[in-house]
């Protein structure tokens, strides 16, 4: 069975985007995202890996999972397939096709998709954004850990980790990093 975790950075005040969709005030540190590069190579961009040498095997994942709107950010960029060297599900209700044959579009039955998939063999799957999304497959105890990036600074307003009400849950830290610029890199087992 892969786990599902939702891999993201968020502010103090637990925003993960502007309302925009952009990400000013997030960490740009070099030395952090050479961390994180090395422990999650797989997170990265496809089009990037090549740009930065980054050729390391997936870690952690092998499946990633994206609301439209996290899917969109790359595609206002031409990024069609933004992690080839994954399977890739974009999950929308409004778009009609998708715009490359290797990104699967889940129009319905989201749910159940991500059931089947955590019972396929596999190194897990991410859960890169998508706030609606990760509402929905949180109600339906379908995500098992969260590893979020606090990023030091209040956003004030913006998209939250979770676009609807969820219920009270306790969590287990399982491991946290504090880098030099100030985020906290903390791994949360749901319980």
């Amino acid at each position: 069975m892969q786990k599902l975790t939702y891999y993201i950075a968020c502010s103090v005040d637990g925003f993960i985007a502007h309302l925009d969709g952009s990400h000013d005030g997030f960490s740009q540190d070099s030395e952090y995202f050479s961390d994180l590069f090395s422990s999650f190579p797989e997170t990265v961009p496809s089009h990037l890996r090549d740009a930065m040498g980054i050729n390391a095997e997936n870690q952690w994942f092998d499946t990633v999972l994206m609301g439209r709107k996290t899917y969109e950010i790359g595609l206002k960029d031409g990024v069609t397939s933004p992690y080839s060297h994954m399977k890739q599900y974009v999950f929308s209700r409004s778009m009609q096709e998708s715009p490359d044959e290797h990104v699967e579009l889940i129009s319905e039955n989201a749910v159940d998709l991500v059931r089947y998939l955590k019972s396929e063999k596999g190194k897990g799957i991410w859960l890169c954004g998508g706030a609606d999304l990760a509402s929905t497959l949180f109600a339906h105890n379908l995500i098992d850990q969260l590893i979020l990036k606090i990023n030091p600074f209040l956003m004030g307003s913006g998209i939250p980790l979770f676009s609807r009400t969820i219920q009270q849950t306790a969590l287990e830290l399982t491991s946290s990093k504090i880098y030099g610029n100030g985020v906290s890199r903390l791994h949360y087992q749901v319980r």
